[in-house]
C-alpha cells in the first residue's frame, strides 16, 4: 500500500473561517497552520511532499532545504511569493488556482462603483443629520446622483476579471473599452485602445491587470490629470498600480471624481498608508475583501484539492512548471 502523502498548509487562515476541507483531507496528510514566520518555516515544511501556501514566501533556500518536496500549490493566483525557477531547477511542481473569484470580485467593484455614483454613504450620513427629515420636500437633491448608463467603462486587464466586469457592465448600458496591456509598445489590437486614450475617455475605470515592472505606478499624478474631472478609479487588482499620494492629492482637488480602493502596496497597512488619512472625499476603502464572498473562498480550497488530487494521479493540472 503506498503511504500517503504529508502536506504543511503553511497560511491557511488566509483563506478565512467556515471551510470545508475534506476533499483535501481525503487525499492527503495535512497540517493547517493559521500562519507561519520566516524562522518556524524549516520545520513546519521538514518532511512535507506537499507545501500550500497563499502568501507565505518559499524561497530557493526554503526550498533546496526540504528535500522530500516534490509540489508546491498556491492557493492563489500569484506566484511571486515562490521561487518558481528553483522549483522547476529541482523538478518540483507548481501549481496554482484560477478564476476562483470572478463573480465576488466582479460585484464588489460595482458595489463600490454603484456607491459612488449614488452617494449612499453621504445621504445615509445626511439622513443621520437630520437632513431628510426637516426637509421641506420628500426627496433629498444633495448631492447629485448619475446614471452609468452610456457611460465609458474601461477596463486595464482583459482577463477573466476584466471580462466579466465588461459583461456586467454592458447590463447597465455602459459602453466598454478595452486598454492595449500596459508596456505594450506593438500594434494595437482592433479591440483595444491605447492606455492614455483610455484614460482620457473613460468616465469608470477598472484597474485587472497584474503587477509587472510594467504596471507598477500605473496611475500617477500625470495619469490622474488626464482623467475626466467626475471619473471614478476602481482598483481591485495590485496597491502598487496606484501612486496613493497622488490619488490623495486629486480627491482633495477634485480633479476626479472618486476612487474605489479594496488593495494596497502594503497590506496590512503601515500608519505612513496616505488613502488611510481621515476626511478623504469621494474615497470608498475595503481591506483587500473583494475576493472573499464564502463561495469563493471554498472554491479556492476545491481547487487546490484537485490540483493535489491531480499531481497524485499523474497529471499537471493548472501547474506553472
Amino acid at each position: 500500500m503506498t503511504a500517503r502523502k504529508r502536506a504543511s498548509f503553511l497560511d491557511f487562515a488566509t483563506l478565512g473561517p467556515g471551510i470545508d476541507t475534506s476533499a483535501l483531507d481525503a487525499l492527503a496528510d495535512v497540517q493547517y497552520f493559521g500562519a507561519t514566520r520566516t524562522d518556524a518555516m524549516a520545520e513546519r515544511m521538514h518532511g512535507a511532499n506537499i507545501a500550500i501556501v497563499n502568501k507565505a514566501r518559499i524561497d530557493a533556500e526554503m526550498i533546496r532545504a526540504t528535500p522530500t518536496l516534490e509540489l508546491i500549490v498556491l492557493a492563489a493566483t500569484g506566484s511571486d511569493n515562490v521561487d518558481v525557477a528553483e522549483a522547476e531547477r529541482r523538478g518540483i511542481g507548481v501549481a496554482n488556482i484560477r478564476s476562483y473569484c470572478t463573480a465576488a470580485v466582479v460585484q464588489h467593484v460595482f458595489a463600490m462603483v454603484l456607491s459612488l455614483t449614488r452617494k449612499l454613504a453621504e445621504y445615509q450620513a445626511a439622513i443621520y443629520d437630520g437632513a431628510w427629515q426637516s426637509s421641506e420636500t420628500f426627496a433629498l437633491f444633495d448631492f447629485p446622483i448619475h446614471e452609468l448608463t452610456d457611460k465609458v467603462l474601461g477596463i486595464v486587464g482583459y482577463g477573466a476579471l476584466g471580462q466579466g466586469v465588461a459583461e456586467l457592465g454592458r447590463c447597465f448600458g455602459m459602453d466598454v473599452v478595452v486598454s492595449q496591456r500596459p508596456g505594450d509598445d506593438g500594434i494595437v489590437a482592433p479591440d483595444r485602445v491605447p492606455f492614455a486614450e483610455l484614460l482620457e475617455r473613460a468616465d469608470v475605470m477598472s484597474l485587472h491587470c497584474p503587477l509587472t515592472d510594467a504596471t507598477r505606478g500605473l496611475i500617477g499624478a500625470a495619469e490622474l490629470a488626464t482623467m475626466k474631472s467626475h471619473a471614478l478609479l476602481i482598483n481591485t487588482a495590485r496597491g502598487a498600480l496606484i501612486d496613493s499620494e497622488a490619488l490623495v492629492a486629486a480627491l482633495l482637488a477634485g480633479t476626479i471624481g472618486g476612487a474605489g480602493i479594496d488593495v494596497l502596496e502594503v497590506e496590512p497597512p503601515r500608519g505612513d498608508e496616505p488613502l488611510l488619512a481621515p476626511g478623504i472625499p469621494n474615497l470608498i476603502l475595503t481591506p483587500h475583501i473583494a475576493w472573499t464572498a464564502r463561495e469563493s473562498r471554498q472554491r479556492a480550497l476545491d481547487q487546490v484539492a484537485e490540483n493535489v488530487a491531480d499531481f497524485l494521479a499523474g497529471g499537471t493540472l493548472r501547474r506553472l512548471v
